[in-house]
């Protein structure tokens, strides 16, 4: 946990986003050793972190991004101008042609969505690579909502439903079993892919092995990711894709946030302009507990608070912290790793502004990037 920040945060607005540049590119050097090590592309996955404003920085050590949708596609497209990749469980018959437009690869959940569209494609002017997603159906996590490889997953074609003689125009295979893990998981994770997928991926010209890596965790053992990659690329000649979203922007960011007020119900509570539902739904979707820097967990410290969002909602719960000394309206909170699944899972329920998004780095000190008002939320709605 960090101890403390070397940013002063008393003329940010709050609640605000801060993405501190050193700690963004000090990731992107560790994710560009393991292509200068291997040879592999890594991929910056948008679901994860969508902050545009650094995708030229991101783009300087990156292959490209990975899309979930038209409008990531195509931000991917404008904003960084390198490989665009897309993969969506289906994807919208209408959005298709634009979704070639802006697309290097596309890949295929079915075999089914592959053949209604691979009339389509063929005949594009644009030089396309297509690919079909596989379930290796293993996978090592306990938490359905982010296992692609749980009983009666949608995600991925599994080796029952595998069609070889579907695969004339395919060059690759796509596999996404993994979240927030380290490289042993994928070591073992390989080898069922191989035992069962190993004869059609001898025939592709690349193999993507999805994301969930944790590559820029301090405890991450970068030669069982370098082995797992040139296993494949040994074996096969096959050139291999990650497509990490987390690894990119993990501890590289900040939500800062001030209490409002402070209540008693048997605890203190103290009710924050941030909210667990809009601004970190991880907390409550995970469930997740953010770090804050300077608080402790309950008990630890003398003076124990649960905190809140000011949504309406019930359970919007952030959790349960300690402090050295007592909260009081005003004071200034500083919640950490707080760059990804943050932003690109905002919400405006209630009517909550979004937090204001900043950057910062040495030369240039705190930027500002963005601030949201009203606009934002009528917008949204009609």
């Amino acid at each position: 946990m960090i101890k403390n920040l070397d940013i002063d945060i008393k003329s940010l607005p709050t609640p605000c986003y801060i993405v501190d540049e050193r700690l963004l590119i000090k990731n992107l050097e560790i994710l560009d050793s393991v292509q200068k090590r291997t040879g592999c592309k890594i991929l910056l996955a948008q679901k994860g972190f969508s902050m545009h404003s650094v995708y030229p920085l991101v783009g300087k050590y990156l292959a490209g991004v990975t899309s979930s949708s038209l409008f990531e596609a195509k931000l991917g497209y404008e904003k960084m101008g390198k490989e665009v990749h897309i993969y969506a469980p289906a994807y919208i018959e209408e959005e298709f042609d634009e979704i070639m437009k802006y697309s290097d690869h596309i890949v295929f959940n079915s075999f089914h969505q592959w053949n209604k569209y691979k009339d389509k494609v063929r005949t594009s002017t644009k030089k396309i690579s297509f690919g079909i997603r596989i379930n290796p159906e293993y996978s090592e996590l306990e938490h359905p909502i982010y296992d692609p490889c749980y009983k009666f997953s949608r995600l991925g074609v599994t080796l029952p439903n595998f069609k070889p003689e579907g695969l004339d125009g395919i060059e690759g295979l796509h596999f996404h079993t993994m979240c927030e893990q380290n490289s042993d998981t994928l070591e073992r994770t390989i080898k069922v892919v191989d035992e069962k997928f190993g004869r059609y991926i001898k025939d592709m010209k690349w193999l993507n092995f999805g994301g969930g890596h944790h590559i820029t965790r301090p405890d991450y053992d970068m030669e069982a990711l370098v082995r797992s990659i040139n296993y494949f690329q040994d074996k096969y000649g096959v050139s291999v894709y990650l497509e990490p979203g987390e690894a990119v922007a993990l501890n590289t960011g900040y939500l800062v946030a001030k209490v409002l007020d402070i209540v008693e119900n048997e605890m203190n509570i103290a009710i924050l302009d941030t909210s667990a539902a809009c601004h970190m739904p991880d907390v409550i979707e995970m469930p997740y507990r953010p770090n804050i820097i300077g608080a402790g967990k309950p008990d630890e410290n003398p003076h124990t608070y649960r905190l809140g969002g000011h949504t309406c909602l019930a359970g919007d719960i952030i959790g349960d912290y300690s402090f050295v000394q007592n909260l009081k309206p005003g004071d200034r909170l500083v919640f950490c790793d707080m760059a990804h699944y943050t932003m690109v899972k905002n919400n405006t329920f209630n009517g909550v502004n979004l937090p204001a998004i900043a950057l910062y780095n040495e030369k240039e000190g705190i930027r500002i990037i963005k601030q949201f008002g009203y606009e934002d939320f009528e917008n949204r709605l009609s």
